[in-house]
């Protein structure tokens, strides 16, 4: 059976392609020749093709549009300028794993489909120009790229909740704080496309929002570890800053493909990434999926999606921990792969009752099942001062009981996020910390 292609190839090298599968290969046809990005887009949706081999230099090609093509059915296949090694890295960042130059022979790039089709790899993995020339014998061989560089090696920290003045944004602050002030690599990531404020909350000035500087290298293939350290710098020994849009009108700029590869990348470049985010996303239901609401929150969804560690936020109020216990249920379909604890913020006695610590914890067990939830206790002064001051609780209230309790959690975090034990088929919560420890 003929695999049908979809050709985005500038130029003479789409001529020597077409001319040379018609004459040599059987197995590999054009289904359409496309003119440009817009015209791939649209083949790609009336299903016409099983394979879209798209040039580097393709206008408007990034990690959004092979997104939209793999999110189709695709499988995508690069073709990049002979001897253009960053072109090729290029390529390989936006998520085509398989290139070859655009130089090839129509055999060798016919093989090439033929092995992306029967064992696709998977969007941003690697594989080399070799295993084409050695699929197809009378292919003349073209020299591997160098390898690419072994991300997934630190640590994804998602800090979400629910709706409401949770504190959600100081806890993911000054917990990356905290774990920088240890000695700790870390990148905090204001990914909250409703609220951006950890600028606000660090004294820093927010004028141009670093994370949408990101995303977009992130789209156009130059992001790496070095474009990393270039847009975050560091604003305190050991923790870097990507700051969101305070202005919630630029919310599209953050594109969820765009989003992961940001989240990649840093699991290269910080031994622990901290990323703030709006709550609650909602769950993307049959015939609402081109809703705005749900493409705003898709920033949300792709850091959940990410991360290794989920801290979910709630108030210590019934109406907060009410809130809590919905979102706490809702983790498992969000981040199934995560380990995941709640934060009942703001503890304090006028709003729960005599023993807050333990009503909270009462209330947590019977209705969601979670035995050790934080509990970081309510300190309004500190937080505040903070606040007026542009600084971390380290820094401005070193001594106050918030501070420490959040220093106490940083240290347990690398426990925390250790091995996690899978999930009981047809569980309904995520597993607590004692659940884990537990199997």
């Amino acid at each position: 059976m003929s695999i049908p292609v979809l050709v985005a190839v500038p130029g003479p090298a789409e001529a020597a392609l077409v001319a040379g599968w018609a004459t040599c290969r059987r197995d590999v046809v054009v289904a359409r020749r496309c003119a440009d990005l817009a015209d791939l887009l649209a083949a790609a949706g009336a299903g016409l093709g099983r394979v879209a081999l798209v040039a580097a230099d393709v206008r408007g090609l990034d990690a959004d549009a092979v997104a939209a093509l793999v999110a189709g059915g695709l499988t995508v296949v690069g073709l990049h300028p002979a001897g253009e090694e960053a072109e090729e890295r290029r390529l390989r960042q936006i998520g085509i794993a398989r290139t070859a130059p655009d130089d090839s022979d129509p055999r060798a790039v016919a093989a090439l489909v033929l092995q992306a089709v029967e064992a696709p790899a998977g969007v941003g993995s690697a594989s080399r120009w070799t295993g084409a020339a050695q699929a197809d014998p009378a292919a003349r061989t073209a020299p591997a790229p160098a390898s690419l560089p072994p991300f997934r090696s630190g640590r994804v920290l998602a800090v979400w909740g629910a709706w409401g003045s949770t504190g959600r944004t100081t806890v993911a602050v000054n917990l990356a704080a905290e774990l920088a002030a240890a000695g700790r690599s870390v990148l905090l990531v204001d990914a909250d496309t409703y609220g951006a404020s950890v600028a606000q909350v660090l004294g820093l000035l927010d004028e141009a929002p670093s994370l949408l500087a990101a995303a977009r290298a992130a789209s156009d293939g130059r992001w790496d570890v070095a474009a990393l350290h270039a847009t975050a710098p560091e604003v305190s020994a050991g923790l870097r800053v990507l700051t969101g849009a305070v202005n919630p009108r630029r919310w599209p700029e953050l594109r969820p493909a765009a989003l992961a590869q940001v989240l990649e990348v840093a699991r290269a470049g910080a031994d622990w990434t901290v990323v703030d985010v709006a709550a609650c996303p909602e769950h993307d239901e049959d015939g609402v999926r081109d809703m705005p609401a749900l493409r705003r929150n898709a920033a949300t969804a792709c850091a959940l999606a990410a991360a290794d560690v989920v801290a979910v936020v709630g108030a210590s109020d019934p109406v907060g921990l009410q809130r809590l216990i919905r979102s706490w249920l809702d983790l498992p379909e969000l981040a199934p792969q995560a380990v995941g604890f709640a934060v009942a913020n703001r503890l304090r006695a006028s709003a729960v009752g005599r023993a807050p610590a333990r009503r909270v914890c009462d209330a947590l067990a019977r209705f969601a099942g979670v035995e050790d939830p934080v509990l970081l206790p309510e300190d309004r002064e500190a937080c505040d001062g903070a606040l007026l001051a542009g600084r971390i609780l380290l820094e401005s209230a070193p001594r106050s009981t918030l501070r420490l309790s959040l220093r106490d959690l940083a240290r347990r975090l690398p426990d925390i996020a250790g091995p996690q034990a899978p999930v009981a088929e047809g569980s309904t919560a995520p597993q607590s910390l004692s659940a884990r420890r537990h199997h």
